[in-house]
């Protein structure tokens, strides 16, 4: 994006990765550079300016797609890994940003995905507060903030919290779960359960 302002800032790529649900990618993925128009190039602000600039993505927005054809694209990649609508969440780090520009130029992408999302940067910030050894020691992002590069760190990033913070698979039983949920529920806050 040129910036986060929906109002005036343009998304200029789009990526796309399909997983199964363990964190496997299916296929290639797709990633569409979008040609803006001269006035959200010309108002990028400096920091912006240079993070595009440094990932060579600024030299190719003259020789982007248009919407429509990005939009296909993306619809095309998903379509072939998740046909039924409704049935693919988003997901990657700060989405909620994502799904406004989507739902504002790719309407289409944003019907046929999931209504829910996984924001790998929710898992982050709780592993920052709960479990701060892990959150240390995330691998580092090599995407160069290039939007599919981004959408793979995710991704890691995603795999790297499920195995540092989250209960082993196949996860607890169900008594023990049912026993959780009853301690949970029992209690009214930090007091009582220390009670």
């Amino acid at each position: 994006m040129t910036g986060l302002d929906i109002k005036n800032d343009a998304l200029i790529e789009v990526a796309a990765l399909v997983t199964d649900s363990e964190l496997n990618i299916l296929g290639d993925g797709v990633d569409v550079v979008i040609k803006p128009d001269d006035a959200a190039v010309a108002q990028m602000n400096d920091f912006v300016r240079d993070m595009h600039t440094k990932s060579g993505l600024l030299k190719e927005l003259p020789h982007g797609k248009t919407m429509a054809e990005a939009e296909a694209a993306v619809m095309e990649y998903i379509s072939k890994w998740v046909p039924d609508p409704r049935k693919a969440p988003l997901g990657g780090n700060s989405v909620g940003t994502d799904r406004v520009f989507l739902s504002r130029d790719m309407p289409a992408v944003v019907e046929h995905l999931h209504y829910r999302v996984i924001d790998v940067s929710t898992i982050k910030e709780l592993s920052r507060r709960w479990f701060a050894r892990a959150y240390f020691q995330a691998p580092a992002k090599k995407g160069g903030h290039r939007a599919l590069g981004d959408i793979k760190d995710s991704i890691d990033e995603l795999r790297y919290y499920r195995e540092a913070v989250f209960v082993p698979a196949p996860g607890p039983d169900s008594v023990t779960a049912q026993q959780i949920a009853r301690r949970i529920t029992a209690t009214e806050g930090p007091e009582a359960r220390e009670a």
